[in-house]
């Protein structure tokens, strides 16, 4: 089967024929609905998520209420590979919610681990994906503590353009001060200065992304590095 017309998600449309059939008939479409929660920390994971467009959101809770994201999910990755390598039952290690609504295939959990058992090249796409995510959460932790809001908000921008396809985002207020691990009032301004800038057009819970290479210019090293690390280990051909 030709890859491309496998699937809209980059796992998917990475497996081999044998490998991709292993879960194939399990697999139904789902609606990835806008600050839904997928899972929250420390709950058992029943279901993976395979985004075809939209993108998730991994996120660390914290004692005075305050959620920062940690990391993002789109159509080149999945939602849960942390939890098929734990042993025993299946436990969220981060809270997720969707930040940009699209939709998603969905797979017990048990259909994935049975196939990781099975296939050594499923389990080692698997493995791959699991260490993509984890370099860009420590990646992301770096950045909150080393670089500025206006860097780390072109950061997310793009990575959002990237992880979803499109020039326009739906993103809150709230979702964005979540992304860069700042408060509501300095995203505030800093998208004022980026819509000054024309790089962004910002109304609203409304994001279009007017000029790239501006913001590129604009976001940290931190961007290129996640996005490098993404190229060798998991990103499959034709997706930008």
């Amino acid at each position: 089967m030709d890859p491309s017309l496998r699937s809209p998600n980059g796992f998917l449309s990475s497996l081999p024929d044998d490998d991709f059939e292993l879960i194939r008939p399990y697999l139904r479409t789902v609606d990835l609905v806008q600050d839904s929660v997928l899972a929250e920390a420390g709950e058992k994971l029943p279901r993976i998520y395979f985004p075809h467009r939209g993108v998730i959101s991994l996120v660390v809770n914290l004692a005075r209420g305050e959620r920062v994201q940690v990391a993002m999910i789109g159509r080149d990755s999945f939602f849960g590979s942390m939890s098929l390598l734990a042993g025993g039952d299946p436990v969220v290690l981060n809270s997720a919610a969707v930040l940009v609504p699209g939709a998603a295939s969905v797979v017990e959990i048990d259909r994935v681990r049975a196939a990781a058992e099975q296939s050594p090249t499923f389990r080692s796409h698997v493995l791959r994906h699991a260490l993509a995510i984890y370099v860009q959460s420590q990646q992301t932790a770096g950045c909150n503590a080393a670089h500025t809001v206006e860097s780390r908000l072109a950061r997310c921008l793009l990575q959002t353009h990237d992880l979803s396809g499109g020039n326009k985002l739906y993103i809150t207020q709230e979702s964005l001060a979540q992304m860069i691990g700042a408060r509501r009032n300095s995203v505030s301004l800093v998208a004022s200065t980026l819509q000054q800038a024309d790089f962004i057009h910002y109304s609203r819970g409304h994001i279009e992304i007017i000029d790239l290479e501006g913001l590129k210019k604009t976001a940290c090293e931190c961007y290129g590095t996640v996005r490098s690390h993404y190229d060798k280990l998991v990103r499959p051909r034709g997706l930008p």
